[in-house]
């Protein structure tokens, strides 16, 4: 059986030796040749990481954006925190990212605190909650990336008509931590709307990454029983297991023997019922290349034509409800 493949990177110092039972940033130049041999391997999508052991790394949307300029047949997801990170700007950067590789970006929106532009006119100074901030920041960016679908684009030449205005929607939002009018100006993506991460189920629960996201990643350590959990969360929220790719995440080092941890991967796939697996190779660029090109292809890789298809999820421009 195929499975998604997802690679951590994290583009920035490398000045350091990389250790070999360690996650280390890589230079760009370096994420240019992994980036490469994860395209040709069938890795579905690298994940951006923004720091690394606490210490920052390249913003994940420029060092992406960079790497999609050269690479269009394989996914980016960019991790992205609620801190200092307004969800209007985020909302736009991320779907010209997306549109920009035909449907094939997501977000890992991270829980954390607020940014100066929203903090001018939040509604509820009071309001102090990560898990409902991220509840709260995960719709919006939902209803931004559908306010303006890709039919408001007509391009009508000679009727002078660009686009269909009653198509395009404010979305108007006034909640506990944001006021955001909309809607955005620029049309969806190939996949309906960026996909939407949830990388601390931890902190959030499973109720709000069962109402609100398209993804979730659990550590390896944390896997066991993830499978219920979302599912029972799922059927509070309306909501089927197929519309949430569950991805387990797994820290790997590579030695001789590459078919055993291939093997041993596989079963952890199939007892913790996993849609996908992110890979995090330790050693530095050697590490991440090693994984790529040993270790991927014993897992049966599989890719689609967005990060949707990927994941096994169906490209929607559909609300969540």
């Amino acid at each position: 059986m195929s499975t998604p493949i997802l690679i951590d990177l994290a583009v920035g110092d490398a000045r350091a030796v990389a250790a070999t039972d360690r996650f280390d940033p890589i230079s760009l130049a370096a994420a240019v040749t992994v980036t490469e041999a994860a395209q040709e391997a069938g890795v579905s999508a690298l994940r951006l990481l923004d720091t690394v052991g606490g210490r920052p790394a390249i913003d994940p949307s420029v060092a992406g954006a960079y790497l999609a300029g050269r690479f269009g047949d394989i996914g980016y997801l960019v991790d992205v925190p609620t801190t200092h990170n307004a969800p209007y700007n985020v909302a736009r950067r991320i779907l010209s990212f997306d549109r920009a590789t035909a449907g094939r970006v997501g977000v890992v929106l991270r829980p954390g605190a607020g940014d100066e532009v929203s903090a001018a006119t939040v509604p509820d100074n009071t309001a102090d909650s990560p898990s409902e901030r991220w509840s709260e920041y995960a719709r919006i960016l939902t209803r931004l990336w559908e306010s303006f679908p890709r039919d408001a684009l007509i391009g009508d030449q000679e009727r002078a008509v660009v686009v269909d205005d009653e198509l395009i929607r404010a979305i108007d939002h006034e909640g506990r931590f944001y006021r955001v009018a909309g809607p955005l100006d620029g049309p969806s993506s190939a996949q309906g709307r960026p996909v939407v991460v949830a990388g601390d189920p931890d902190v959030l629960g499973w109720a709000a990454v069962a109402q609100s996201a398209d993804a979730v990643v659990v550590d390896r350590r944390q896997s066991a029983g993830a499978d219920l959990a979302l599912t029972a969360g799922l059927e509070q929220a309306g909501r089927k297991r197929e519309e949430v790719a569950l991805i387990g995440r797994a820290s790997v080092t590579l030695s001789d023997d590459a078919s055993a941890l291939a093997d041993e991967l596989a079963r952890w796939i199939d007892r913790d019922r996993l849609d996908a697996v992110e890979l995090v190779p330790t050693g530095g660029v050697d590490g991440v290349l090693a994984a790529v090109r040993t270790l991927v292809p014993l897992l049966s890789a599989s890719t689609g034509p967005t990060l949707r298809a990927s994941l096994g999820l169906r490209d929607t421009a559909e609300a969540l409800s």
